[in-house]
């Protein structure tokens, strides 16, 4: 295909610069390949988004991880103790990391929480682990990470495993010779049998069983107050959140003057069947301990969530407009894990 022509102007205290001789014929090679080089089409760019093989692979057995403790974890705030809690997940998985609860002011923090992770390709993935320091404003911050490759486990052979955290991956970075605690976790993987796979095991929406102990027909809610966004009082903005659910109440830590306020608190709640019928009512409200005040308690929103949805899909993580609020909206996750 031939380039197109570029023609052009160079206009100098009101006179044609081109006029000068020789000056066109050099400015125009200059400038002729690279501007009509952006100007040629059709052009084709393939970008392979994912390995076709890899796409089509189906699982093959399930990866459980019980996340024990983690020991001499380094302190990221200069004030106060840190708040630990741990990301994992498996490489080449697209679905959203698996999170353990917050230990707060905690650098030996035990946690027992048992997770399943699906595995297609136990010869190329590892369980990547990120240990991380929750922070009410702002990002977490990486206390250290380290990854286990699924060849290094022998099938139905449950391992428990100490991990010294590290920077990265990276085996020349100086800065992972810098002590920053260790993890411990323990870790069994079965293969399914034959052809054999667990239905809802590789959707979106997949949860871990309930924990031993559940009334059978019954299992476990649990409810993930994540962040809301655009809450205001009209007296004072310190908000929590808290969770109203058959005669039941619950409440996150208060966060001062702050109108996205971020939470991150998981709580559970034990029952005997599922709440199909049952109806969760989540309210932010706003406390002030100054001395005085006519009003040191307000509402800046609330919700109710019918939880038969849940039941149904396993799994929800939805913002919602609070009522009663102008612009506020809350994030909240719902999992049902039946026993």
């Amino acid at each position: 295909m031939e380039k197109p022509h570029v023609d052009f102007g160079i206009k100098l205290f009101g006179a044609d610069a081109m006029a000068i001789p020789g000056l066109y014929t050099y400015v125009q090679g200059l400038i002729k390949d690279q501007v009509a080089n952006m100007y040629l089409w059709p052009k084709a760019l393939e970008v392979q988004i994912m390995d076709p093989a890899k796409a089509m692979q189906k699982p093959v057995g399930i990866l459980n991880v019980k996340v024990l403790r983690a020991m001499k974890l380094k302190k990221k705030d200069l004030i106060g103790a840190s708040d630990p809690y741990v990301k994992l997940k498996l490489t080449d998985d697209k679905l959203p990391s698996k999170k353990t609860t917050v230990k707060h002011r905690n650098l030996n923090p035990e946690w027992n929480e048992e997770f399943g992770l699906v595995v297609k390709d136990p010869e190329s993935q590892a369980l990547e682990l990120q240990v991380y320091d929750w922070e009410k404003v702002g990002h977490h911050d990486k206390m250290g990470m380290n990854v286990i490759p699924l060849k290094d486990i022998t099938p139905e052979e449950p391992r428990e495993m100490t991990l010294d955290l590290l920077k990265n991956m990276d085996p020349n970075d100086t800065r992972n010779e810098k002590s920053r605690g260790q993890v411990v976790v323990e870790v069994l993987y079965k293969p399914f049998k034959g052809d054999e796979i667990p239905p809802d095991m590789d959707g979106p929406n997949s949860v871990q069983k309930a924990p031993e102990g559940t009334p059978e027909g019954g299992g476990l809610l649990v409810v993930i107050l994540h962040e809301a966004q655009d809450v205001e009082g009209k007296y004072h903005t310190n908000p929590s959140a808290r969770i109203l659910f058959r005669g039941e109440e619950k409440k996150t830590k208060r966060i001062k003057k702050n109108r996205d306020p971020r939470w991150e608190e998981e709580f559970q709640f034990t029952l005997e069947e599922p709440p199909t019928d049952d109806k969760l009512h989540v309210e932010v409200i706003s406390t002030s301990s100054r001395m005085g005040l006519l009003h040191p308690k307000e509402t800046l929103g609330c919700i109710g969530i019918n939880l038969a949805d849940v039941v149904n899909n396993k799994r929800i993580n939805e913002k919602y407009h609070l009522i009663d609020s102008k612009n506020g909206r809350i994030q909240i996750e719902l999992q049902w894990r039946a026993s």
